[in-house]
């Protein structure tokens, strides 16, 4: 681990993504970053318009990000952004980085997604400036066979590559096993578990979760425990 003391300026961690709902994978790969990469802090960043999910029902930004805050409410090191919720229109990584950067102008930024996603980057909004914001953290779980080459284009000092503890867990799952009155105890912390039975989340729709009546959310991979591009869309 990184001698915090001894260097300046901060590190921060951004771990973007739908969040819906959080669980353990999350927290594990943020913790693992965080230690690897001796960050000051970690800021969780809910998508607000996740324009990758357009074509699938999300939850309302304001039960993933209550959610967020719940299970990260425990480490020092983690806290979490509204940053995307409040900027309206579908979320870009180019903009979450932009905005981070504006808040944190001294700090030098880490962006965590899985491994594979990155495969895809130069197909991501401004590709080229996420380069410029942030050094990039690709997650895979222990023994997984990823290929460098999918990291062809990337400058060599923006990208590393971390093996996380294999927690096969993703959000989706934890949706259908609500959905089907299965028990997702120990997959998402216990605070979330309350959380999703107390509003009723994910129940009345097969796998997909319940869209509240109050909000559309219209807009919005690598180890199953992080989405394709975990942080932010694209």
């Amino acid at each position: 681990m990184a001698d915090l003391s001894a260097r300046s300026p901060r590190r921060v961690g951004v771990m973007g993504g739908t969040f819906d709902p959080v669980h353990h994978g999350h927290l594990v790969a943020a913790s693992e970053v965080q230690s690897w990469f001796g960050l000051d802090e970690v800021v969780f960043v809910p998508t607000g318009q996740p324009w990758q999910k357009s074509d699938l029902v999300v939850s309302p930004a304001e039960h993933r990000y209550l959610m967020t805050v719940i299970a990260t409410a425990s480490n020092p090191r983690f806290w979490v952004s509204r940053v995307d919720i409040d900027r309206g229109g579908p979320t870009y990584t180019i903009d979450t980085l932009r905005d981070l950067r504006a808040r944190m102008p001294d700090a030098e930024l880490y962006f965590i997604t899985g491994a594979d996603a990155l495969g895809s980057i130069f197909t991501w909004r401004d590709a080229q400036g996420l380069f410029e914001l942030a050094h990039f953290v690709g997650c895979t779980l222990p023994g997984y066979d990823f290929a460098p080459e999918k990291l062809r284009g990337i400058p060599e000092d923006q990208v590393t590559i971390v093996e996380i503890p294999a927690l096969a867990i993703s959000s989706t799952d934890c949706r259908t096993r609500t959905a089907a009155g299965d028990p997702v105890w120990y997959l998402v912390p216990d605070g979330v578990v309350q959380y999703i039975t107390k509003h009723d989340l994910y129940v009345s729709e097969g796998s997909a979760p319940r869209l509240a009546a109050q909000e559309q959310v219209i807009s919005r991979q690598a180890p199953a425990h992080l989405a394709a591009d975990p942080g932010a869309a694209p």
